[in-house]
């Protein structure tokens, strides 16, 4: 299996397409490009040639645009590990941020993230090349956002639609079941290195429309969302929720999801395993990820084992 130190060093490598230039924010979303297509004095053929600088972009265009309109993804589209879509990305050119290879392929739309690598970014456009800046999903509200801004940079209006419009229908029906009265069971999201997200983020949004409390809210957290195994132990939540087997690393990074403290809570509380792939990116393929969860809930309370010894959910 990869070993950890190449999924972080993909993590740094989403961290460089998404960190930097706050000063492009104001430019994102769908005004942002409606202003800019409706200030063509002829209609905008939709573009032939479209290269994407970001993972969860990446993903997006490969539900909505015809592959033969794809020029260029960015080089974590084909990574497993991180890539819900990688089998679909092979054979597509492989974009690491440079503004010559972007170049190279000629596109006549580039797509970055709100920080992706500012300089590139800078030197695209002066140079005259139509830079999309799209908004990235924090939640499951901002996912529409991010789809519409693609799908009408891209010629895809209509397309990006029903994409919106097939997600809001799954997630409405999660939700009739999540929202009814009675418990909230808790969950925990844990990853390498103690890591666990807290209120504000994608997971968390996740957790709670599948209808779990998240736990990481409500226990104290350490330098970058840690949660001690300590506090773990003392606060257990109902199901445990992992992105990865502790198997699938080698460095200590992933000691926590060794240390036996953590296997005994592991045997004796509910866990759902969803990679990290399925819920890295909020696009409308997380609807997936929350499906699963919200079904793990729904079999936690029909057994009504809430707070108690109760196997494990696959």
């Amino acid at each position: 299996m990869r070993d950890v130190s190449a999924w972080i060093t993909g993590l740094a490598a989403l961290a460089l397409f998404g960190a930097g230039a706050g000063s492009l924010a104001p430019e994102t979303g769908v005004e942002a490009v409606a202003a800019t297509m409706t200030g063509a004095r002829a209609p905008i053929a939709p573009p032939r040639r479209i290269v994407s600088l970001n993972l969860c972009v990446d993903q997006v265009l490969l539900d909505l645009v015809p592959r033969e309109r794809i020029a260029g993804l960015s080089f974590l589209a084909t990574d497993p590990s991180m890539s819900v879509l990688h089998r679909e990305a092979r054979g597509i050119p492989a974009v690491s941020g440079s503004a010559e290879e972007v170049l190279n392929l000629d596109p006549d739309v580039i797509f970055a993230g709100e920080w992706t690598t500012p300089a590139t970014v800078d030197l695209l456009r002066r140079l005259g090349r139509n830079v999309v800046i799209v908004p990235m999903a924090s939640n499951m509200a901002g996912i529409e956002e991010m789809v519409k801004v693609i799908a009408m940079a891209s010629g895809e209006a209509e397309r990006g639609a029903a994409m919106i419009a097939e997600f809001k229908e799954r997630l409405a029906a999660i939700r009739v079941e999540t929202e009814r009265p009675g418990p909230r069971p808790t969950a925990v999201a844990m990853q390498v290195n103690s890591i666990a997200s807290g209120p504000g983020s994608l997971v968390d949004d996740i957790l709670t429309t599948a209808g779990f409390d998240n736990l990481a809210g409500r226990v104290a957290r350490g330098p970058t969302g840690r949660v001690s195994l300590e506090t773990l132990v003392a606060t257990p939540p109902d199901v445990i929720v992992l992105a990865n087997a502790a198997s699938n690393y080698r460095t200590i990074l992933a000691d926590n999801l060794r240390h036996p403290a953590f296997r005994d809570l592991a045997t004796t509380r509910p866990a759902v395993h969803i990679p990290m792939a399925e819920w890295l990116c909020g696009t409308p393929r997380i609807i997936d990820a929350v499906a699963r969860l919200a079904s793990a809930r729904q079999r936690l309370a029909a057994t009504g084992t809430l707070g108690r010894d109760a196997g494990s959910f696959k």
